[in-house]
């Protein structure tokens, strides 16, 4: 059992970070980002049935690894406010997965876990290549209140957030995961179970195709920087700090905005103060934009692209906002030909979109 304090650096603001690595009931990790020492005593807990991952195969004709994980048909689906499994547990009340009654940013392994570090070997299928989903999942939840977003949460929190984001990216790796993805799911169109504001890190054993085809393309030369410079202002929204948000003259969704830092950087280790204090307030920004624009929270799909363990030529670090709306009240479905093809059909032209995003 685990229950140990230490403090893992300052944050762009040079306000220290405190990390509270603690125990659960059920073997998971637990771990408390504060500004403060996280000093609670725990509330009693509950030992959780958990998952330990499931099985990759591999698609012949796509060329890809698809991941098999049947135990997450049971996860928790929209539950009610009092069981709500992201809140702070409080005294006399029931347990959730977090089992103190206050905490500032709380980061635990997925109860419901798609990779895990212990996957079972797949059985064997004729003619099918099969691997165990080695990795790990991480659920971020950005604070006790069960509601808000990356706007409402503030710039100290934004920046408490990334300084847990950057000290788990470096676990992970040294875990063993070769790729490393903080994202956020945000919204009932984008199928969100849980309305507690919160994001996920999917640690992945090998790089996946999306990403490798990232990584060869910085290898081979791409020049994100020279891109960007290209597309401001026109295509530009704001700049904080060094990093650029705008909307990519090559974008696959409507309203899809990237931030990126103006100098090439691999992902948040090699980043200034300056640019992680500009990445942290633009997170923040264009998420209010977004709920702005579509008169309503915004269904939005958030990642951040890094470069892979040990490093990649010529990467080039972005967070990329793909909306799951076209318009208010108005989903951008994926339906045959994208899903079928992989060809993104856009109804809102670049250029466009960032002039309305400007606008807000």
């Amino acid at each position: 059992m685990t229950d140990s304090q230490s403090i893992i650096g300052p944050d762009a603001s040079g306000r220290p970070v405190h990390r509270r690595d603690f125990t659960k009931a059920d073997g998971r990790m637990l771990r408390l980002y504060g500004h403060a020492l996280h000093a609670l005593a725990p509330q009693p807990q509950e030992a959780d049935d958990v998952a330990l991952g499931g099985e990759l195969r591999f698609h012949p004709l796509r060329q890809e690894w698809n991941t098999y994980a049947a135990h997450r048909q049971n996860r928790t689906f929209k539950p009610s406010a009092s069981d709500d499994p992201l809140a702070p547990t409080l005294p006399g009340g029931p347990a959730t997965e977090i089992p103190f009654e206050d905490f500032e940013i709380a980061v635990f392994d997925n109860r419901w876990s798609a990779y895990h570090p212990s996957a079972p070997q797949p059985p064997v299928l004729e003619g099918m290549e099969t691997a165990p989903a080695l990795g790990a999942c991480d659920v971020v939840v950005y604070g006790p209140q069960d509601t808000g977003n990356l706007h409402s949460i503030g710039q100290a929190r934004r920046e408490l957030l990334l300084a847990a984001w950057e000290d788990r990216y470096a676990a992970l790796f040294e875990s063993g995961c070769s790729y490393v993805l903080p994202f956020e799911n945000r919204g009932d169109e984008v199928g969100v179970t849980l309305p507690h504001p919160h994001g996920q890190i999917y640690g992945f054993h090998t790089v996946p195709q999306v990403q490798q085809r990232a990584i060869d393309a910085f290898a081979d030369g791409y020049d994100l920087a020279a891109e960007i410079g290209r597309a401001m202002p026109d295509y530009g929204l704001a700049e904080e700090g060094g990093i650029a948000a705008f909307c990519p003259r090559y974008a696959r969704f409507p309203y899809e905005v990237w931030l990126a830092p103006r100098i090439r950087r691999e992902g948040l280790h090699d980043m200034t103060d300056a640019e992680k204090s500009g990445f942290a307030q633009l997170l923040g920004e264009i998420t209010r934009r977004y709920d702005a624009l579509f008169q309503q929270p915004a269904a939005t799909m958030l990642a951040l692209h890094a470069a892979p363990r040990g490093g990649s030529a010529g990467y080039h670090f972005t967070a990329q906002f793909y909306p799951l709306l076209r318009a208010p009240g108005r989903v951008k479905y994926l339906a045959s030909v994208e899903q079928h093809s992989g060809t993104m059909t856009v109804d809102v032209m670049p250029e466009a979109a960032a002039a309305a995003l400007r606008e807000v």
